[in-house]
């Protein structure tokens, strides 16, 4: 069966210039039950996570200070979001969906995170809405608890997973890959190990061409027993921070080559939802059920 995180406290509230995109949290869910795609059994509620499994990944000062709420101003303008309890608890519920959905797919080949995909957290820091790192506290589980060894961040959102190449940049177990918008955020781009950079208004068929040519290439060469794939739909033409132009189907067919590379090659996968800031709500949360829906389609 697919295993999806979610939990209330997802839909956080926040005054009306961030309640926009956080509202996909509360209506992809009720979409997939609706269209019966799933069932209330896929979700699970995976509570707070434990602090020694953030401190794999995390500064233990920077954790502390986030978790008192004692993050300078400086650093809670760098995250976007107004610093509060709600805020801390539903970032450590997200880091743990994604750590128990890891345990999932070793089981039933992949899980799935409503959230997640939060890149943009450093060892010390975090920015532009993320705090914790969820993909890469869980590949710091796996790689401590021996369940693993060659892990493969394939990040496909818009815009550069700078903090998980940070996190990793040292540890020859893990191969980070990114696909992203040149002039896009972030503007100082750190180094993954793959970094493929698209110009302003890259379209379907340009993106297709060099993913297909790329990822089983990678797979091949690093030959990963593990993969966390972040399935960003902020590459979508009408994004309001995309500055791609893929269309729904386009990136559909995206997310279907990934699935099936990872189904065709036994490697199990975790799924976080990543961006997806669309002008029209609509796009965002179809963009988003179609990850879903091919997930159930390839692996069950």
């Amino acid at each position: 069966m697919l295993k999806i995180a979610f939990n209330q406290s997802y839909i956080y509230p926040l005054e009306e210039n961030h309640r926009f995109p956080m509202i996909k949290y509360e209506l992809i869910p009720e979409q997939l039950i609706r269209e019966n795609t799933c069932v209330n059994d896929n979700f699970f509620n995976p509570g707070k996570i434990d602090k020694k499994l953030v401190l794999l990944t995390h500064q233990e000062e920077y954790f502390n200070r986030f978790k008192s709420l004692k993050l300078s101003k400086k650093e809670i303008r760098e995250i976007g979001f107004p610093l509060s309890k709600e805020l801390v608890e539903r970032e450590m519920e997200i880091a743990q969906g994604t750590v128990m959905g890891v345990n999932y797919s070793l089981k039933n080949g992949i899980s799935m995170n409503i959230a997640g995909g939060t890149h943009h957290a450093f060892f010390d820091r975090g920015e532009a809405f993320c705090m914790l790192n969820d993909q890469s506290i869980a590949a710091n589980y796996l790689l401590k608890e021996k369940l693993v060894k060659k892990i493969m961040i394939i990040d496909l959102d818009v815009h550069q997973g700078n903090g998980t190449a940070s996190i990793f940049k040292r540890n020859n177990n893990v191969f980070t890959l990114s696909f992203h918008g040149k002039k896009n955020y972030p503007f100082r781009k750190e180094i993954s190990d793959l970094d493929i950079e698209f110009e302003d208004n890259t379209n379907d068929n340009e993106y297709l061409a060099v993913l297909k040519k790329t990822i089983p290439k990678v797979i091949d060469e690093f030959m990963p027993d593990f993969i966390f794939y972040l399935s960003g739909v902020d590459v979508l033409e009408n994004d309001k921070l995309g500055r791609l132009s893929l269309s729904i189907n386009g990136c559909k067919q995206r997310d279907k080559f990934i699935l099936d590379i990872c189904k065709r090659n036994s490697i199990p996968v975790q799924v976080s939802m990543g961006g997806g800031y669309s002008i029209i709500l609509k796009n965002i949360i179809e963009a988003h059920s179609n990850t879903f829906r091919l997930a159930q389609e390839i692996f069950f």
